[in-house]
């Protein structure tokens, strides 16, 4: 009997001391994940290009694109450049402080946009014609897609209960927009900016107007394109750390 409480203490003591390590790392740890709160933030970011100097705006004819496309329906009663540039143009007027000046009628060198975009001599008569600090061109290119078919689903017979599972023919129309955004000093001619926009958007059914489904992919992508010019907001969260 005299062996036997020897053992059991030398047992206990490694526990005790573990149990105490334990409780003090929960104990630094607990202070942290409490005192760490996640807040929303709307942050400014700045405009893509200096417009310091730059009062006045004038929106040039955007080429055309046209590729093949298999169309679930004709956009030929749609005319995209002229809803398109009208659209620029009362983007800018909401979006920004600059003063949107008409083109008039343009005739351009030439329709290969690569040529045209490097041909400073004409963007710097545009833009003495135009009298405009900016000029804002480029291509854009609309489709309407096609993309009905078939999906698989399950299906409960009402007969034995029993579920099976069969092809269903889903329509769907998809409307593409691609547009390559070019500006031009209307005093120098030199290209300032360029970018690239892309959108896709899926409805159900074939019979959606292309018109719908042109404004859905531009109101996507409206803060992209006005952040061009102007300053806007985006949020985000930050984690905050108290002592």
């Amino acid at each position: 009997m005299n062996g036997n409480p020897r053992p059991l203490h030398r047992s206990v003591r490694p526990l005790a001391a573990t149990l105490v390590i334990v409780a003090f790392v929960a104990f630094l740890i607990e202070p942290a994940i409490a005192s760490t709160v996640e807040v929303r933030m709307r942050l400014p970011v700045r405009a893509r290009l200096d417009l310091a100097d730059k009062k006045t705006i004038t929106v040039a004819p955007f080429l055309v694109v046209t590729q093949e496309e298999e169309q679930a329906m004709s956009a030929d009663d749609v005319n995209v450049e002229e809803e398109f540039e009208g659209y620029l143009s009362r983007l800018l007027k909401r979006k920004t402080q600059l003063k949107v000046l008409d083109a008039g009628p343009v005739d351009y060198p030439t329709y290969d946009m690569q040529d045209l975009a490097a041909n400073e001599e004409y963007w710097r008569y545009l833009g003495e014609r135009t009298q405009a600090d900016l000029i804002l061109s480029g291509s854009l290119d609309f489709d309407i897609q096609d993309r009905s078919g078939y999906r698989t689903e399950e299906y409960v017979s009402p007969f034995d209960g029993r579920t099976y599972y069969r092809q269903v023919l889903v329509e769907q129309t998809g409307f593409e927009y691609d547009i390559v955004m070019e500006v031009f000093d209307g005093r120098s001619g030199k290209r300032l900016y360029s970018d690239n926009f892309k959108d896709f958007k899926r409805f159900e059914g074939e019979s959606v107007d292309p018109l719908t489904g042109m404004f859905e992919n531009l109101y996507s992508l409206e803060d992209r394109i006005s952040g061009v010019f102007t300053q806007r907001l985006v949020e985000t969260s930050r984690l905050l750390y108290n002592d």
